[in-house]
This record gives structure tokens, C-alpha cells and sequence, in this order.
């Protein structure tokens, strides 16, 4: 197949400013490299040869003028190298790219700084290396200085910046002149939590100006916030192209059905070499002891987690070793920090247990639905009765909340739903005083 890339109106119809059909972009690789003389001397001349590493095999997709798309997948789905040619850093193995205007690039920042030089020594060099003429740098210098914020050291060598400090001039040089056409790697999340909100403060404007946005990114919030359409690349495959809010909800489900596998071998393994003298440890006077926790999905089935929005049980198994009556299970969720988010206790819903001695049962507890944010927490069990506490099991089992979509709230648990005024109201003179 011919490799064409066009800049200009001509290779891409008018609604479209990026077209990319077809692309593959392979790499060889040397699977045991051997340099020097040296090493040929030494260790004799690699038999293993050669090798290719496909990093996109065939593949497609368009973006519309003024919008927002995002790349996202695994580490090593492709999605850097797509964007390195779509930048014309790479050119495709086979396949073509067509683009309606100049494409401009924010993929390693500051790469073409001179340690020696000063940050206004920079802007230059590094505006021109860009393509931007010298009249172009002179008229954006205040906006850049000023964006980067760097104060005084703007006129100090670049080898004293800290690393966030480059990559503050580095963006601010690069997104001077508004592009029609941005490309925007994960590197501007390295800087810290002002810049970062500075710079998609300044993408949104972009945006709302009509400038095309690719974007590579790992925050699936930030995908859904910002994108209009969504590529999935998997192995350099296309998996599926949508609207942003199907695609990250697709991949949130595959990336949970991968970790579910995961988490279920690991299980088995661990029955197969249980380790029940651990719970040895627990404290209480031992009249029964916790001796399990196991989570059940919407349908009853074990999971290796929960899911947030959907219904949930957490299994308690315990075993007895005289008979007991009116026993309560208090439990707790714990974050990783110690903070008990939720401390539910089957005494206060009217849930009083017997337990027979040599017995081995079990007491869920069903939320329907789970409002625990997805994150990673902890579950303390405790069997008590009258202040009596048979058995304590502090934060001996972990619980795993995953999301089928990303998280449209903050906090570590979606409050039921509230009512909120129809309007907004205007307080009273009395009120006001």
C-alpha cells in the first residue's frame, strides 16, 4: 500500500481534520544486541537475530474538525506511537494519515532545550525548532514567560530548573501560537496539581476556540470530561471506536473481567495451600472465630470484587466451638489509612445469630446497591454478645471495589440520592440581618 501523508485541505474531506486509514507501523528489534567489538569478541557473534514488533496493525479512524479525541488502552497498546505519527515523528510501515492543517505536538517537553542557554535563550531556540519565525516568538515571549511562571529564573541557565519548571516553559513555548491542530501525549501529567489544572484550563479554551485535540491519556475522567469521541487500542488492534462514555465504560468492564480472572486463580491457588493458622492471630476469647470472608456478585456467584452501583454481598464464614446464642457480627470498612468509612452491625438491624459447636457457618451482609467508591479497603469482622467479644479480626481481608464507569462523584461513598430546589432562592431581609 502507498504511504501518503497529506498537509493539507486537500487529503482530508472538510469535516475532518485527521484521517488515518489503514496504519501499521512495525519496529525491528534486535533480540540479543552486540555493539562493540568487545562483546563480539567475548561473547561471540547474537544467533538470535531479528525480530518484529508490531506496534499498530491496520488501523482507522477519523477526527472531526473542533473536536476532542482520545486515545486510550494498556501500557503498549500503541496509543504513544499513534500519536508520534500523527506528529510526523514516525511514518507508518504501511497505511496513510491525512491532515487539514499544521499539526503541532506537546509529546516530550522541553526536549529541545540547551542546558547552557537561559529559559528566554530557550523560547527562541526552542520556538524555532518548532517552525515558529522569529517575528512570531518576539510577539508571544510576555504570554509565554508569563504563563510559565517560573519568575526570575527565566534568565537563569535551564540546567538549575527543577523538572517541573521545564516542563512549565516547554508547554507554554509550545501552545503559544494557537495550533489548529494540537497532539497531546500523558506528559503534561508529570507536572504538579496547579500546572496541571493551568494547562487543561488552557486545552478548554482550545477547544472552544475550534482546535482539534488528540489526546493520550490514562485518566478515564479525563477522557469522558474532555473528549467527544474515544479510539480503544488493545496490542495495536483497534477494539472499538465510540463516544467517550461507551468507550471508557467498555474498557473499565474489560479491564474488571481481566482482573476478575486474575483474582479468581489466585483464590483457587490459595485453597488448594490454605493457611488457617493464621487466624490464630485473631483476638477474643475464641468461643468462635472468623475463619473467612468471601464476596458474592449481584447473581450470589464469588467474586474476586465488588462492584460499585450493583448489588454485593460479603460473605463472613465462622466456626464455633460451643454453642452460642444471640451472637451479633459487627463489620468495618477500613481504607488503607486506618478510616473506618462504614461500621454496619447486625444487632442494630434486629439480627441476632445461634451458632453450634463444631460447626462451620456463614452470615452475609447484602448491600444492593454497593456506595463504596471504587478503590482498594479493608474488612474488620467482630462476634459479640453483652460486651462479651468471642472473636476480632482487624483488617485481616481486603476488599476490592472496581466501577463499570468512572466515578461522576467524589469521596469514598455515593450518598443516596438528595432533592435539591427547583431554583435557586433569594434570602429575606430578616434572613440577611
Amino acid at each position: 500500500m502507498e504511504v501518503r501523508t497529506d498537509t493539507g485541505a486537500q487529503g482530508a474531506p472538510d469535516e475532518y481534520a485527521i484521517v488515518v486509514e489503514n496504519v501499521s507501523k512495525s519496529f525491528e528489534m534486535q533480540a540479543d544486541r552486540r555493539d562493540t567489538f568487545k562483546e563480539r569478541f567475548v561473547r561471540g557473534r547474537s544467533r538470535q537475530g531479528k525480530r518484529m514488533f508490531h506496534a499498530l496493525d491496520d488501523v482507522s479512524f477519523k477526527i472531526r474538525k473542533g473536536t476532542t479525541f482520545g486515545l486510550i488502552g494498556h501500557n503498549g497498546s500503541g496509543k504513544s506511537t499513534m500519536l508520534k505519527i500523527l506528529a510526523g515523528v514516525y511514518r507508518p510501515t504501511s497505511g496513510s494519515v491525512s491532515v487539514s492543517d499544521k499539526v503541532d505536538a506537546l509529546l516530550e517537553l522541553g526536549a529541545g532545550f540547551h542546558a547552557e542557554l537561559t529559559g528566554r535563550e530557550n523560547i527562541f531556540l526552542n520556538g524555532a525548532i518548532l517552525g515558529r519565525t522569529k517575528k512570531q516568538i518576539e510577539e508571544t515571549l510576555d504570554w509565554i514567560i508569563d504563563f510559565a511562571d517560573i519568575g526570575d529564573f527565566i534568565d537563569q541557565p535551564v540546567k538549575v530548573y527543577s523538572s517541573g519548571m521545564t516542563v512549565r516553559l516547554g508547554f507554554a513555548v509550545a501552545v503559544a501560537i494557537r495550533p489548529k491542530i494540537l497532539i497531546v501525549d500523558e506528559i503534561i501529567a508529570v507536572g504538579d496539581e496547579e500546572f496541571q489544572r493551568k494547562c487543561f484550563d488552557y486545552m478548554r479554551e482550545l477547544r472552544d476556540a475550534g482546535t482539534t485535540v488528540a489526546l493520550v491519556t490514562h485518566s478515564l475522567s479525563l477522557a469522558q470530561e474532555m473528549c467527544d469521541e474515544v479510539v480503544w487500542l488493545d496490542h495495536g488492534h483497534v477494539k472499538m471506536i465510540a463516544d467517550a462514555d461507551e468507550a471508557v465504560s467498555a474498557y473499565l468492564e474489560a479491564v474488571n473481567a481481566k482482573e476478575f480472572a486474575k483474582r479468581a486463580a489466585e483464590r483457587q491457588e490459595e485453597e488448594e495451600f490454605p493457611e488457617d493458622e493464621s487466624f490464630k492471630l485473631n483476638q477474643g476469647n475464641g468461643d468462635c472465630r472468623m475463619v473467612g470472608v468471601e464476596l458474592l456478585d449481584a447473581e450470589g456467584n464469588e467474586a474476586p470484587f465488588l462492584t460499585s452501583g450493583e448489588a454485593g454481598t460479603v460473605r463472613v464464614h465462622v466456626r464455633a466451638k460451643k454453642d452460642l446464642h444471640d451472637v451479633e457480627l459487627g463489620l468495618a470498612f477500613v481504607t488503607d489509612q486506618g478510616q473506618t468509612i462504614a461500621g454496619p452491625n447486625s444487632r442494630h438491624s434486629g439480627r441476632l445469630y445461634s451458632l453450634r459447636r463444631g460447626e462451620e457457618t456463614f452470615i452475609d451482609y447484602t448491600m444492593d446497591p454497593v456506595l463504596i467508591q471504587p478503590g482498594r479497603f479493608w474488612i474488620t469482622t467482630c462476634f459479640v454478645r453483652d460486651g462479651e467479644m468471642f472473636d476480632y479480626s482487624d483488617r485481616r481481608t481486603e476488599l476490592i471495589v472496581r466501577g463499570n464507569r468512572v466515578a461522576e462523584e467524589p469521596g469514598l461513598i455515593t450518598l443516596p440520592a438528595g432533592a435539591w430546589s427547583r431554583v435557586s432562592g433569594v434570602p429575606s431581609s430578616q434572613e440577611r440581618r
